[in-house]
């Protein structure tokens, strides 16, 4: 079964594990290999076990039983984190006033409409905090920049960013209202 939850500070290793692999499969060839290398998963950890502690929106899914690659009937796994999805008030002013900052899910469980479910659990978040609309900063090489458009995202802004010395432009999409991504259709991802 997979489900989707409010992240706890014991899921942290867990969250910076997926955040490493998804920056290793996603990235090869947009940032350097020895960059990509170097991810670490405790200072990963460190990072998302600080944001749950202070509030900001995490949100987790989590895998268990046949739902796990590999596993039986007769010895199922307990619940294993395959993405995560962080959320808070817009660090960039003038855009939106919710931010995605960050949504991975391991690459053996994506086309199962985990990001959509991510993005609706943040866009309840953001909403409950008082969050009229949200945007998400997406690099403009990055392979899944097509999800957000099917999303109903809209691309209203581009920006200069330096990621492991390499210089890359990133798009801004937005959705305004933030309603609109909770109507988000499972066709449309």
């Amino acid at each position: 079964m997979i489900a989707i939850r409010r992240a706890r500070p014991a899921d942290a290793p867990a969250i910076g594990a997926v955040h490493v692999a998804a920056w290793r499969s996603t990235y090869p060839g947009i940032l350097p290999d020895e960059y990509l290398a170097r991810l670490s998963v405790t200072r990963q950890a460190a990072h998302y076990d600080s944001a749950i502690r202070a509030g900001v929106g995490v949100h987790v899914a989590t895998a268990s039983g046949l739902d796990i690659p590999g596993s039986s009937a007769g010895n199922p796994p307990g619940p294993r984190i395959i993405g995560f999805v962080t959320d808070d008030r817009a660090r960039t002013l003038g855009i939106a006033d919710g931010e995605i900052e960050t949504l991975y899910v391991l690459d053996d469980f994506r086309e199962r409409g985990l990001g959509r479910r991510l993005m609706r659990a943040a866009a309840s978040h953001m909403i409950a905090a008082g969050c009229r609309s949200a945007f998400v900063w997406v690099l403009r090489n990055n392979p899944s920049r097509w999800f957000y458009e099917r999303l109903g995202g809209k691309a209203v802004a581009e920006a200069p960013i330096r990621v492991a010395g390499v210089p890359l432009i990133q798009t801004a999409f937005v959705w305004d209202p933030i309603e609109r991504l909770l109507l988000a259709s499972p066709q449309a991802s």
